[in-house]
């Protein structure tokens, strides 16, 4: 099977440092080939993935990120560019209304963000044309509730193996994430300092949103031993995390995946993240890791912290998060979409037995 791959433009794939979306298509590229299939991947001009690419005319523009009229000449140039693939697999939003054009090849897409009202109006516009991948069990009862059915759930992963397993040694807690406050930022360090454990926080902060929050609410908050170390690439990611007694995710959002949570664990290191969005699909209460209501509960749990078993952590990641498990489920669905594409009225979706037809009385 030839696979179709079409990247945001906002960032080359992979990532040099955050980027969430950009991560997956390298990994899923990636595990294709692998397993034996053709990629073409289409994503902004400065990608490295070590697949046969496409690169578009323009290199990764990050400080465009939401301009419409930059993401629709992007999917345009890209589902012309993948029109002899045997299927596309878009992860942009604005892709799927493109790429659904008389003669183009059959088109999945993952809704890679949570379904705020105006994204459902998109997402409603060509869902009966289109099969959405949900990112988790949280996000497609987000989706139903604004009357949108997805195709199939499909959690994001990774390889165990791609990790060094951690001794969580160094003495600190860890966060992961964007300097916003849906993150938690600040929750984190004040649970940090509540526990009397030091805290590094490596964060995305390039917007001037993103900066102005930082200031009011986070950098009054950097005593002592919490610390912000800036924003990391991925190696230096899981090194933090790898020498972290744990990572701490007290998201104030239902966060329709959070993959950093799984790169912790495929470190050995536990996870105490707020019981929203996605975070109990991932994290096993009381073995890797502990949901936690408030900041008190989590400065709580910190205690309990090291009778957790780090090899655990790894072994949820190998049995529930593998790369095999992500591609194994993306080909389920993109040979249901091939195969029913001429007779199903949703190809993605399983069809109806039809009624016998009856004799015709002359």
């Amino acid at each position: 099977m030839k696979v179709g791959l079409l990247a945001p433009p906002w960032l080359p794939v992979p990532p040099p440092l955050y980027g969430g979306t950009e991560a997956v298509v390298d990994r899923l590229a990636r595990g294709l080939v692998a397993a034996g299939h053709e990629v073409l991947l289409f994503a902004a001009g400065d990608s490295t993935c070590p697949v046969e690419t496409v690169a578009d005319t323009l290199p990764a523009r990050p400080e465009h990120i939401g301009i419409t009229t930059v993401e629709l000449a992007h999917v345009i140039r890209g589902h012309d560019s993948l029109a002899r693939c045997d299927i596309v697999h878009d992860h942009t939003l604005a892709g799927p209304a493109i790429g659904t054009r008389p003669g183009a090849p059959p088109l999945v897409t993952t809704s890679h963000g949570p379904f705020t009202p105006e994204v459902s109006e998109v997402y409603r516009s060509f869902a009966r044309r289109v099969p959405i991948i949900a990112i988790s069990h949280s996000q497609a009862v987000e989706a139903a509730h604004e009357g949108i059915q997805v195709a199939t759930v499909i959690h994001h992963g990774l390889d165990a193996d791609e990790v060094t397993a951690g001794a969580g040694d160094g003495g600190y807690l860890a966060f992961v994430g964007r300097m916003h406050p849906d993150k938690g930022v600040d929750a984190a360090a004040r649970v940090a300092h509540a526990a009397g454990l030091p805290l590094r926080i490596a964060a995305k902060m390039r917007e001037p949103a993103e900066q102005a929050w930082f200031e009011a609410n986070v950098k009054p908050l950097l005593v002592g031993d919490v610390e912000y170390v800036g924003e990391l690439g991925q190696a230096d990611v899981l090194t933090l995390v790898q020498g972290a007694v744990a990572l701490l995710n007290p998201i104030q959002w239902a966060e329709p995946f959070g993959l950093v949570m799984v790169e912790a664990l495929a470190a050995g290191t536990p996870v105490l993240a707020s019981p929203l969005g996605a975070a109990p699909e991932i994290v096993e209460h009381g073995v890797t890791g502990f949901l936690c209501g408030d900041e008190a509960t989590m400065v709580a749990r910190l205690a309990e912290v090291g009778r957790l078993d780090r090899d655990a952590c790894r072994a949820t990641v190998t049995a529930r998060f593998s790369t095999a498990r992500v591609v194994a489920d993306h080909l389920a669905l993109y040979r249901r979409v091939i195969k029913a594409r001429e007779d199903a009225p949703r190809p993605w979706q399983e069809a109806r037995p039809r009624a016998p037809r009856q004799p015709v009385r002359r």
